[in-house]
């Protein structure tokens, strides 16, 4: 290593090609940066720069005077207040805003339910210790409580501020009942009669009726009535009912009134010969997180189910009332629920603005993005034929690499398990699931075809997938009852990996076809989420697949594999390996592409790789937890994060220089200390040029965006990149899609 080298002098990166350049055709092992074609800035763009939270502050100095590691917790609030940027962005379509309002609720929500919820688990067993980030927990708590009121505040006025005039100047109209005149009440009398009032149950509070049990996430009305003959005020509560929409439609199709607000119109139909003195709407979050001990589990499924039925019963983790609730009725709450203010989030109504996906889907297509629609590639048009014979024998000839949701999931990933589901020399199909579409999924149909047909159909269903518990287990008992055989995983690790694996007889020999993704086996996340997924008839991933489904189903403990990274084994080793080999190169860089960077291991490598000079560039949709451009600890990273229409989720890891080549690793894990230690995740490298390509346009793509792009600084903002050539990541791969079928 020179002398430059030891003292740490940064290299000069690898040139990224300015907007508009286009670098011409690749050798084989150098892919080239895109050319990026200008796109056209809104006027009316407004980005929130003003907006942004520094979360520095918040965190102690290490030994070095430095903050090396940031607080997960307070990056992923970070996260989220950039999908709130989107519903406050003027240039993004008015059903898009709603959209994503109705997202950073649902974000916000379960962070309350699983991370607030763990750390106030470990404040209550008096942990005082810190992670990498050097915070308490009790801490933790108390910056979160801070920073989710003021995103919360944030939400609630954007939506009674900005978007319910602009709503109604389109008109879509948000209708108080006190606004409304003779005719629409007559409606809602009638919807209300018919409806609401038999799937509502007032409970009373007295010494009679014990303080009712609040459901996680329920809304709420408390209700103060007085009696007429004594004088006396008495306690109600109602729920609102969930099985109901959020808003009521009036009969325009075009006006709306939250459903609260029609049942409290009507308290006096539910208290007959009561004075109402008052009412008031809170919600509430329960801790919705749980452990399932396997080891000591003779039943897993059983178990999951048992504790499916206690996170109805978690304990109580925030309270959201508006400003009107009196004293005396938050009082109340405070002390039937056993929580102190500190739980408790005052917001302007409505509440739950997640419900704001029921207004989404109006026929307004004037009010959102323009239809996605998806490409089919070139090779895989015998997918849309249903020539069997034709789609394998395109794997045969080489690979194939797909992204979603710009090539199709339909004619792609479903098409390869539908056609071995119904091709007679199809033997076996072997299939990890972890989050599917639910009830009319096409890929289980395609399994409990291929069963009815008489194959050998394998499928591993991991029962711990958060939220989605429930409909795994009900699916696992489905596939089950058709005759596949289902296991769930190795005990001790979620099963996170995307892989599905197909046996065929093709008359020369049996060959194995497979399919290693690094999103779900799920078709309507395919056409939001943004993916990236190989299909190979390579003989080693093939063999190598065999392998880890053997360590899934049976008792094999096979470490190493001729080509995939698998986690907990082998993942976290290549990943520092190659990391270090780039710090060791005169021409190193590191580029990644993934959802989240947590783990203090590799953000060290990160930054001793940094401090030898070499460049690091990362593209990190959500949390963050190292410190990009931190004189003499991380001048040479840079970090940023797409955040737009499809939901950024593809895993891309890319080593090497031109010179020297590339490595290209794609699949389902993070540089997070679960996917690298906790879970079983599959990673395969990309080894032909022609898909290294369409790797790095991806990336380049990425790289260069400065609509949807936010950078991470120094003292741990996340701003916009300044808007030049006006980039959009997603409408820019949209028509790469487009011009590839052309």
């Amino acid at each position: 290593m020179t002398d430059a080298r030891r003292r740490g002098n940064p290299r000069v990166a690898p040139a990224l090609a300015p907007p508009g350049t286009d670098l011409g055709d690749p050798e084989p092992a150098k892919p080239r940066a895109p050319a990026i074609v200008p796109g056209t800035v809104p006027a009316d763009w407004v980005r929130t720069r003003e907006r942004t939270v520094s979360i520095l502050d918040f965190h102690p100095q290490g030994a070095d005077g430095q903050v090396r590691h940031l607080n997960r917790e307070l990056s992923w609030l970070q996260f989220d207040e950039r999908v709130l940027a989107l519903a406050e962005n003027p240039g993004v379509p008015l059903l898009e805003r709603a959209k994503f309002l109705a997202i950073f609720t649902s974000n916000l929500d379960e962070f309350f339910q699983v991370r607030v919820a763990g750390l106030k688990e470990q404040v209550a067993a008096g942990v005082t210790g810190s992670g990498a980030d050097g915070i308490p927990p009790a801490d933790q708590l108390l910056v979160i409580d801070a920073l989710a009121s003021e995103f919360s505040t944030r939400a609630a006025r954007l939506f009674r501020d900005e978007l319910v005039p602009a709503l109604d100047a389109h008109g879509i109209r948000f209708s108080n009942w006190d606004t409304l005149d003779d005719e629409d009440r007559d409606h809602l009398v009638q919807v209300f009669d018919e409806t609401i009032f038999p799937v509502l149950t007032p409970l009373a509070v007295d010494p009679a009726h014990p303080f009712p049990y609040l459901s996680n996430l329920s809304l709420n009305l408390a209700v103060v009535v007085r009696d007429p003959d004594d004088g006396e005020r008495r306690f109600a509560r109602i729920k609102v009912p969930p099985v109901l929409p959020r808003f009521v439609v009036l009969p325009d199709g075009e006006r709306f009134v939250p459903l609260e607000q029609v049942i409290a119109a009507h308290l006096p139909r539910l208290f007959a010969g009561l004075e109402i003195v008052e009412h008031h709407v809170f919600r509430v979050t329960r801790n919705a997180d749980f452990e399932v001990e396997e080891d000591e589990a003779d039943d897993l499924l059983l178990a999951i189910e048992t504790e499916l039925t206690r996170r109805r019963f978690g304990s109580l983790v925030r309270l959201e009332v508006e400003p009107e609730m009196s004293a005396s009725v938050l009082e109340l709450l405070l002390r039937e629920l056993e929580i102190t203010d500190d739980e408790v989030i005052l917001l302007p109504g409505p509440l739950d603005l997640s419900g704001l996906w029921a207004l989404y889907e109006l026929d307004r297509p004037d009010l959102k993005y323009a239809p996605m629609v998806t490409v089919t590639q070139p090779r895989l048009t015998t997918a849309m034929t249903g020539d069997h014979q034709g789609l394998f024998a395109t794997l045969r000839e080489g690979d194939v690499l797909v992204q979603h949701p710009y090539d199709s999931f339909t004619t792609s990933v479903r098409a390869f398990l539908e056609a071995a589901a119904t091709d007679p020399q199809v033997l076996a199909i072997k299939i990890t699931l972890y989050r599917t579409s639910g009830r009319n999924s096409p890929i289980t149909q395609a399994l409990l075809d291929a069963a009815a047909e008489g194959k050998q159909v394998v499928a591993l269903v991991e029962l711990k997938a958060r939220f989605d518990e429930e409909a795994n287990i009900a699916w696992a008992r489905v596939l089950e009852e058709a005759g596949v055989h289902v296991a769930y995983g190795v005990v001790g690790l979620k099963t996170h990996t995307k892989i599905c694996l197909v046996v065929r007889d093709d008359g020369d020999r049996v060959r194995r076809y497979a399919h290693i993704g690094t999103g779900n086996y799920n078709d309507k996340t395919a056409r939001i989420y943004e993916d990236v997924g190989l299909l190979t008839a390579d003989p080693d991933i093939g063999a190598d697949l065999s392998d880890l489904f053997n360590v899934l189903t049976g008792y094999s403990r096979q470490a190493d594999f001729r080509k995939l990274l698998i986690a907990p084994t082998t993942f976290r080793r290549r990943m520092l390996e190659l990391i270090d080999r780039e710090r060791d190169a005169e021409d190193g860089h590191v580029l990644a592409k993934m959802n989240s960077l947590v783990d203090p291991r590799i953000i060290e490598g990160l930054y001793a790789a940094s401090q030898a000079g070499t460049p690091v560039d990362l593209i990190v949709r959500g949390v963050c937890c190292l410190r990009p451009g931190v004189p003499g600890l991380s001048d040479n990273i840079r970090v940023r994060s797409v955040v737009g229409q499809f939901l950024e989720h593809s895993r891309i890891y890319r080593f090497g220089s031109p010179a020297r080549g590339f490595d290209y690793v794609i699949g389902s894990g993070d540089w997070m200390p679960r996917n690298l230690d906790r879970r079983v995740e599959a990673l395969v490298p990309i080894e032909d040029p022609g898909l290294q390509a369409r790797l790095e346009e991806i990336l380049q793509v990425a790289l260069h965006d400065d609509l949807l792009a936010w950078e991470l600084r120094p003292d741990s903002t996340w701003v916009p990149v300044e808007a030049h050539v006006g980039l959009d990541t997603h409408q820019t791969l949209r028509e790469r899609a487009r011009q590839r079928l052309r």
